[in-house]
């Protein structure tokens, strides 16, 4: 939903609502699958289990956070190069004096202070603004799209979580060991 209401405005009400939707449905979605994950392992892993939760959740979300940053750049990088080389206003000659090799998200000012550098003329300031807001905008919508499209990936593992109730948690057999171990150790000393 916020790949496809995401605009140069965000503070339109779509928008704004698909940010807390996705915000809701993560942390509602890391919280049960961590809490399930805990309460069906073993009791004598249930420690090791929740520091093994912790630290799967700081790693994916570094992860997850750096792989659409990545994915962001790349993305923005080729359909700036793209758009500059195909629009009409945009000659080769003033190309060469800006360096799409390192391209980044910047604001429409910034890119003005930037060209204000070159031999720009004003109306080729205006085409380039216009494509830097064009190729921002599609560089965020395929990024979330394809965030969107890895996060459903998480069906495939989600098929092996245990399929019982709270109140139905068998009885583990490492405790039931342990509970016979200390039976005998008991009987033994008397």
């Amino acid at each position: 939903m916020l790949a496809f209401t995401v605009s140069n405005d965000w503070g339109t009400p779509l928008v704004i609502l698909s940010l807390l939707i996705v915000g809701i449905a993560e942390g509602a979605l890391l919280t049960l699958v961590f809490n399930v994950l805990v309460s069906a392992s073993p009791k004598a892993l249930a420690g090791d289990v929740g520091a093994l939760r912790g630290t799967a959740n700081n790693l994916s979300t570094a992860l997850g956070t750096a792989i659409v940053g990545a994915l962001a750049v790349g993305v923005l990088g080729a359909l700036i190069a793209g758009m500059a080389t195909a629009h009409p206003d945009i000659p080769p000659a003033l190309l060469r004096q800006v360096n799409l090799d390192n391209v980044e998200f910047v604001s429409n000012d910034q890119l003005d202070e930037i060209l204000a550098a070159t031999t720009a003329s004003p109306e080729q300031v205006a085409a380039a603004i216009a494509i830097n807001e064009e190729a921002r905008l599609r560089a965020l919508k395929t990024s979330f799209l394809v965030l969107a499209g890895i996060a459903a990936l998480a069906i495939i593992p989600a098929g092996g979580l245990p399929g019982y109730t709270p109140e139905e948690i068998p009885v583990e057999a490492s405790d039931d060991a342990a509970a016979g171990s200390r039976k005998q150790s008991t009987a033994s000393v008397a």
